[in-house]
């Protein structure tokens, strides 16, 4: 596309109303004036006034400028000058560019035939099928139909606005490559990058270097992004946050997809949920964290190597699922609950949080209930049965209950400065309930077939110490928020 012969032609006048000359005020030159026909390097242009200096192959070409390359290339302007031997155009006052792929418009337009280059330094404004790009400055390419524009750039697509301050847009493809500060405007998202990919026809965005997403609830942000507007999809990779601002929810890890048609996002590759309480924040990790759900009704389920940390309650088992309508999270798949120095384990535990404060409410442990609590010397108190519910009261325990085969292995001490071992005990019966108060238990009740049996110390080794099923599992505790990736 162009004017694609670089060797010296001879500017020609073909034609116009009157043909003159005016050595006075302009030596050496040819006039045309009206209706003027110019043949110049195999195109053509028509004016009013042609001034054409011969020796030096040189246009001045003045009102209602129309200049044509073949069936490529027509330019309208005010005036126009073309140097024949260097083979620089430039034409100005509202000019107008049009060719198979895009119409140009600025005031003022250089043309380097040499280079196939158009360029403008004081605003234009491209249009091809699809979007209008404005910038202060622009170069376009015509061989390879590339246009780079500089400063203030903004491409106008009925769905959304690109604004950066460099691009290289190619007006065939509608492929854009992004330097510098950028963003893309749509009615669903928000992009920021400082450097990406974008293309306009398809929709399809790629970012890297401060990449964010915004949407109504959440903000996506990662080394690089990848966005489909048409499948509302996102992509990110390497150290990506996702911020939850209804639920206070950040996920983070090093690769996430979101589907924002489902509501619903994973993350893996070191995957962390954190949410924010009143004074604190609970971790979560698991390999792979699943969101699902509408804001006010998002389920979190975490697969596989869950682990959890807050200041005052830890955890782990294989998956958990929790929805935050309801305020209940379910940990699977041999789960273990810490807190202070109780240790809390059975086959499915199930903790039911006030929706409104966010604290625990209640705790329940369903099948092979056992509560250990290490001693404040030397070995643990045991507490067993098939089923455990416990109440809690602004997250501190209040009682708990422990419903059929319960059993009691307990330390008691003489109450003195060394706390000497003075007897274990063990109980059995059907139900028991025991009451919490700085966490400690200050009373405790037996229903139904009760058996206490006590022994001094000396008549009990340390394998008859511990209840069926006992298994200390602390080495597994998390005991910061960065030993919840520890894999034990």
């Amino acid at each position: 596309m162009g004017w694609n012969s670089y060797s010296q032609k001879i500017i020609k006048i073909k034609s116009a109303d009157i043909v003159t000359k005016d050595e006075e005020n302009f030596p050496g030159a040819t006039i045309g004036l009206g209706n003027v026909f110019v043949e110049m390097d195999g195109g053509t242009l028509q004016c009013q006034k042609a001034i054409l200096y011969g020796e030096d192959n040189f246009l001045e070409a003045v009102g209602n400028i129309v200049l044509k390359q073949g069936d490529t290339i027509t330019q309208t302007s005010k005036y126009i000058n073309y140097d024949g031997k260097t083979k620089q155009a430039l034409s100005w006052g509202n000019v107008v560019l049009e060719n198979k792929s895009m119409v140009l418009k600025t005031d003022t337009l250089h043309f380097d035939r040499v280079k196939q280059l158009l360029y403008y330094k004081n605003r234009g404004t491209i249009v091809d099928k699809v979007n209008k790009l404005e910038s202060v400055s622009g170069y376009y390419f015509l061989e390879t139909h590339k246009f780079q524009a500089k400063t203030d750039v903004v491409i106008t697509h009925p769905d959304y606005l690109l604004t950066s301050n460099h691009l290289d847009y190619f007006t065939k493809t509608g492929l854009a490559y992004l330097f510098g500060k950028s963003t893309i405007t749509g009615k669903e998202a928000f992009i920021y990058g400082e450097k990406g990919f974008s293309d306009t026809n398809a929709g399809q965005s790629y970012f890297t270097k401060n990449a964010y997403i915004l949407y109504n609830d959440r903000r996506i942000e990662a080394d690089s992004l990848y966005y489909d507007k048409k499948k509302a999809f996102a992509s990110a990779t390497n150290n990506l946050k996702i911020t939850d601002t209804i639920n206070k929810m950040v996920l983070r890890g090093n690769y996430a997809e979101y589907f924002r048609q489902l509501d619903s996002a994973f993350v893996v590759k070191k995957a962390v949920v954190i949410t924010k309480t009143e004074k604190d924040s609970l971790y979560m990790h698991g390999d792979t964290i699943l969101l699902t759900g509408k804001p006010k009704n998002r389920i979190v389920r975490a697969y596989h190597h869950v682990k959890f940390f807050k200041s005052d309650l830890q955890g782990k088992c294989d998956s958990i699922h929790s929805d935050t309508k309801k305020g209940i999270i379910k940990m699977f798949k041999k789960p273990v609950l810490w807190a202070d120095k109780q240790q809390i384990t059975g086959n499915l535990i199930t903790i039911l949080n006030d929706t409104i404060s966010q604290k625990i409410d209640s705790l329940k442990v369903l099948q092979n209930a056992f509560m250990i609590q290490k001693d404040s010397i030397e070995g643990f108190n045991q507490i067993k049965g098939r089923n455990m519910f416990a109440k809690f009261k602004k997250n501190e325990l209040q009682t708990v209950d422990f419903i059929g085969n319960g059993e009691i292995l307990a330390y008691i001490r003489e109450d003195n400065k060394a706390r000497d071992l003075f007897a274990i005990s063990k109980t059995t019966c059907s139900k028991i309930r025991f009451i919490f108060k700085d966490k400690k238990i200050v009373s405790g009740r037996f229903f139904t077939n009760e058996e206490t049996q006590t022994y001094p110390p000396s008549e009990i080794d340390k394998n008859a110490r511990k209840l069926k099923g006992f298994l200390w599992r602390e080495e597994e505790r998390p005991k910061t928020k960065d030993e919840i990736f520890i894999h034990n």
